[in-house]
């Protein structure tokens, strides 16, 4: 008995502190600012790890399109048995003698070709640089849009958050209202008119609470979602006030530049690969050459036992020349073809220069309005609280009535709820000029 009891307890002090890790490890809070939630994102994003897999997929490509001009070795072994051995016939001192083959024929041989002038090897090696940044290209056009869904999340989340404080102040102060337009009406001096509009609109902000609380959630949620966060882990956000005005504050006398955009280089990209294909056509009638060798072992003999007692070697050198003489219009068709590609990106290059220029004056615009709207209702925040306080005091005093209270606490919310809202509405226009501009930055 003694023996499992020191058993037992042995397996409580082994596996206790493991499970208590495990337990602490899944109820773990992370809290992140803005630049701390981008950078988790950039590491764990499963969208941008595939732009980073696609650069490696298309290394191996280049390689596989380089290795052509490596040599190319194969080897070859055959071994026949013929019932009925074959005769070939062959000319000496211009009388005509039949050769009998053994009835056992084996070879062993081996053969290397080098590419000394190839039109699909030169196309690969001119392309590698720019199919290298295209790719590179692509993933940090990920990096941008990650960048700019995560930080729109991230204030969007805030804001909400916000909200709900605002709201909960706002639930405190109905609260002290209704206890006292309460107490003053039982004490005879108002009706029942004042305690039960204090009760309407404290219900009315319970409910505003929580639907607040479940839109949290869900902002929550799809903030996760674009940050490759576990979904099951708690996430805390930190900001500083004083520091996201700071921030929203950004020149608007920037000049736009087409080359900072992204999308526009990725087309400048695309369309050189596509002048590539243009010259890979165009140069289609040159031929094909390469050096090749060989080397063999040819047995013969009709005694399988014997067949490999005994060889006969054979080698060589040369050059192959291959030449397209008529390949039916078709290098002809596809040269038009890729002309027509480059004419099209060309037309595309024009067309994002147009969208560029129409993001750019919509996103000064909005910017420019949201922080007039914001430096506005900064003020009215700071009236409505002293209104408000001057209300409340008037209305103890008995000088305003209970109407008069309701009004200025839903001027007080809705100013504070304003401000906010324009706040962080300045903040995410302020991410669309720098996309517009092409001057976020990802890291």
């Amino acid at each position: 008995m003694k023996k499992n009891s020191c058993i037992y307890i042995t397996n409580i002090l082994l596996f206790f502190p493991a499970l208590l890790f495990a337990q602490t490890s899944a109820d773990t809070t992370t809290s992140f600012t803005i630049k701390q939630s981008i950078a988790f994102a950039l590491k764990n994003q499963p969208l941008l790890k595939q732009a980073i897999v696609d650069e490696q997929i298309n290394e191996r490509d280049i390689n596989i399109g380089l290795s052509g001009w490596l040599p190319q070795i194969n080897s070859s072994s055959s071994m026949q048995h013929y019932f009925q051995r074959p005769t070939g016939a062959a000319a000496g001192n211009g009388t005509g003698q039949n050769l009998a083959i053994a009835h056992n024929v084996s070879s062993l041989g081996v053969t290397a070709s080098q590419a000394l002038y190839n039109n699909d090897v030169v196309l690969a090696s001119k392309a590698s640089k720019y199919s290298r940044l295209y790719y590179q290209q692509n993933t940090e056009s990920n990096k941008i849009d990650l960048a700019s869904d995560v930080s729109t999340a991230f204030y969007d989340v805030l804001l909400s958050q916000r909200q709900l404080d605002i709201i909960k102040e706002d639930i405190l102060r109905l609260r002290r209202s209704l206890k006292d337009a309460t107490a003053r009406y039982q004490a005879g001096v108002v009706d029942k008119t004042d305690y039960k509009q204090a009760t309407i609109s404290l219900n009315n902000a319970l409910a505003s609470h929580k639907q607040t609380e479940e839109a949290i959630k869900s902002k929550t949620a799809y903030l996760k979602q674009v940050m490759g966060y576990d979904p099951a882990r708690r996430l805390v956000l930190q900001y500083d006030s004083a520091r996201l005005q700071a921030e929203a504050v950004i020149d608007t006398n920037e000049i736009i530049n087409y080359s900072n955009r992204i999308e526009y280089r990725l087309l400048e990209t695309s369309k050189n690969l596509q002048n590539l294909n243009v010259q890979y056509y165009k140069w289609g009638f040159l031929p094909s050459l390469s050096a090749t060798g060989g080397y063999s072992l040819a047995y013969f003999n009709d005694s399988f036992s014997k067949l490999y007692s005994a060889n006969f070697p054979t080698s060589y050198v040369g050059l192959s020349l291959t030449f397209p003489i008529f390949t039916g219009t078709k290098r002809l068709q596809n040269l038009a073809k890729a002309r027509l590609q480059v004419q099209r990106t060309d037309l595309d290059i024009e067309n994002t220069r147009n969208a560029i220029n129409t993001q750019y004056a919509q996103a000064l615009a909005s910017y420019k309005s949201n922080y007039t709207n914001w430096q506005v209702l900064s003020e009215n925040v700071q009236l409505a609280k002293d209104v408000y306080k001057v209300v409340d005091l008037q209305y103890r005093e008995g000088i305003k009535t209970y109407l008069d209270v309701i009004v200025s606490q839903a001027d007080l919310r809705t100013a504070e709820l304003n401000y906010y809202n324009a706040l962080f509405q300045l903040l995410s226009s302020k991410i669309d000029l720098q996309r517009a501009l092409g001057t976020l930055q990802a890291e």
